[in-house]
């Protein structure tokens, strides 16, 4: 067991350190990059050769998760955790849970459902999609504009959207007997909802420190290591077909384009780091930070990554093996971490700390891949058991209330705090 921990720390290490890098780019295309690297990290250290065929489907399905929840806005949620009053303290804490959840559950379903595909139980993605779009507009319109339930005013209120799918995906895993995929979702939900809110805690305890690092970041790799690690745990304790369903060409070819193509695309278009070379724009000022030359190597960079990549795939016919599953991680991962330093300075002199850290996590995520840990249980599980995922969630909660009375007892006011409520 111990040593199927080590397999668990390293995926937890990979989409942490990714989902902190996402805190430069942001937004759905952000998330999707970081998620589409903790996906072939899981593939890695699972080491079944079906899942190698299917890694792109893997890294897909993880990218378009995890992705989705990066419409919702929590900006204003983590200022609420911030608050010196418990009411909204508490209040900010408990909603990143939420958020962070919600993250969760949609990328480790997607994840476990392309898992469990196989040629005896084909997921049903179509009606998996048109229930979850119905479920998404159906919860938005209900919470949102008919209960009013607002999280996070005047801000847009799409966790809801989120919220309406997520239960329409479960229903739809339970309807079909998916129920390793669910088991993977609860998980990945209670870790990355745990991880949001503990990460804003220990921001807020890295500033009353005043302890000289980019906080946000800590609170991004959070997430993205309890998203991960408790993803990788659902994965690796339950139980999975024998044999995986093998993709159609078709699927890998247009799985492939999305994870190396597209999603990079996003993330150079959607941010700054093109603006020395097309000029800014006003959604976007001109950066002070980004040199010509760092815009030049993000594109030559990601461009390199998607041509090498697709030679792969076309060289290896959808039949990929480990040292191709291998290549693929290492470098979608290197080009994530380069053009974060492009993006924040590099080739002007500046270089972060937290960027260094990147390096750090990214060899020994290598190092430790080299080596080959067991990452499944003996006795995998298909079991659901609600009452034990109910103490859980109360196990959770009551320890999110307790990080939210220790902030409050810790600090006064703080910069970026906002309140929700009225002080009483």
């Amino acid at each position: 067991m111990k040593k199927q921990w080590i397999s668990i720390l390293i995926v937890g290490m990979a989409f942490g350190t990714a989902w902190a890098i996402r805190g430069q780019f942001g937004h759905e295309q952000g998330a999707a990059w970081a998620a589409g690297i903790g996906a072939l990290a899981l593939v890695l250290v699972a080491q079944r050769k079906d899942w190698y065929t299917k890694m792109l489907l893997i890294a897909f399905s993880s990218a378009i998760g995890w992705g989705a929840g990066g419409m919702i806005s929590y900006g204003k949620v983590v200022g609420y955790g911030r608050s010196d009053d418990f009411l909204n303290a508490s209040y900010g804490l408990l909603m990143l849970f939420v958020i962070g959840g919600l993250f969760g559950l949609l990328g480790g379903g997607f994840v476990g459902l392309t898992l469990d595909s196989s040629k005896q139980k084909q997921v049903s993605w179509g009606s998996l999609v048109a229930e979850m779009a119905a479920g998404g507009l159906i919860g938005y319109y209900f919470l949102i504009e008919q209960l009013e339930l607002l999280m996070t005013p005047p801000r847009s209120e799409a966790w809801a959207i989120c919220f309406g799918a997520g239960l329409a995906m479960i229903w739809h895993m339970a309807r079909y007997g998916h129920n390793s995929p669910l088991r993977v979702a609860c998980f990945s939900a209670m870790g990355a909802g745990f991880g949001f809110a503990f990460g804003n805690f220990l921001q807020i305890l890295g500033n009353v420190l005043a302890i000289d690092f980019n906080m946000w970041n800590v609170m991004e790799y959070s997430i993205g290591f309890f998203g991960g690690s408790s993803m990788a745990y659902g994965v690796f304790s339950s139980e999975w077909p024998e044999e995986a369903l093998a993709p159609k060409l078709w699927e890998n070819n247009i799985a492939f384009l999305i994870v190396f193509v597209f999603i990079p695309y996003l993330v150079l278009t959607n941010g700054p780091l093109l603006e020395p070379i097309f000029g800014s724009s006003d959604a976007i000022p001109k950066p002070d930070n980004i040199s010509l030359w760092g815009s030049i190597t993000a594109i030559v960079v990601v461009v390199a990554v998607a041509v090498t990549g697709w030679i792969k795939t076309i060289g290896s016919d959808s039949h990929f093996s480990r040292k191709d599953t291998r290549l693929l991680f290492v470098i979608y991962f290197a080009t994530y971490i380069i053009i974060s330093y492009c993006v924040t300075g590099a080739f002007k002199g500046i270089f972060l700390l937290n960027h260094h850290l990147y390096v750090v996590n990214y060899i020994l995520v290598l190092i430790l891949l080299g080596k080959h840990f067991p990452a499944f249980q003996e006795n995998p599980r298909t079991d659901l058991e609600p009452k034990k995922w109910l103490q859980t969630a109360i196990v959770i909660i009551s320890v999110i209330i307790l990080l939210a009375l220790i902030a409050i007892n810790i600090h006064g006011e703080m910069g970026s705090a906002n309140k929700r409520f009225l002080s009483i």
